[in-house]
C-alpha cells in the first residue's frame, strides 16, 4: 500500500510500500472520476507531474482536509496504485474494502454535482 504524506510546505510525496502492521493513520478519498488523462496517476507523482491535470485539484483538496483533522497520510486510489504492476494492482484490487475500512477519515469529493464547485462530506471510521 502507498499513501500520500503531506509535508510541512503544503506539497506531498508518495512513501514507499507500507507493510500493514506498520500503516499510520490514514484518510481515503471517494470521489467522481474524471477522464482517464485529467486522472493524476502514480506515474505523474513518481516523475513529479500531475499539477496541471484537472484531478490534482481532488487530490490536493483530500491533504488539506486530512491536514485539518491531524493527519499527516492519506490515500487515492488514481494515483496510490501502480496499475503497471499487476501484483500490486491485483492486491489492491482484493484490498481495498480493508483500506477503506480501517482508513480513519473516509471523505467524498463528488466534483460532477451540479451547482456546486464539488461537495464534500467527512465520516470517521469505526474503530476496528
Amino acid at each position: 500500500m502507498h499513501l500520500l504524506e503531506l509535508k510541512d510546505d503544503g506539497e506531498f510525496s508518495l512513501t514507499g510500500g507500507i507493510v500493514d502492521d506498520n500503516t499510520p493513520q490514514y484518510a481515503i478519498l471517494s470521489h467522481t472520476w474524471g477522464n482517464d488523462e485529467e486522472e493524476v496517476t502514480f506515474e505523474d507523482l513518481k516523475k513529479g507531474r500531475g499539477k496541471s491535470k484537472d484531478g490534482y485539484e481532488k487530490i490536493q483538496f483530500c491533504g488539506e482536509q486530512a491536514a485539518r483533522d491531524g493527519l499527516r497520510y492519506f490515500w487515492v486510489d488514481t494515483c496510490c496504485i501502480d496499475k503497471s504492476n499487476n501484483n500490486e494492482l491485483s492486491e489492491a484490487i482484493n484490498s481495498m474494502f480493508r483500506w477503506y475500512r480501517e482508513a480513519t477519515k473516509c471523505y467524498v469529493y463528488l466534483s460532477d454535482v451540479v451547482g456546486t464547485k464539488a461537495l464534500v462530506r467527512s465520516h470517521d471510521s469505526p474503530s476496528v
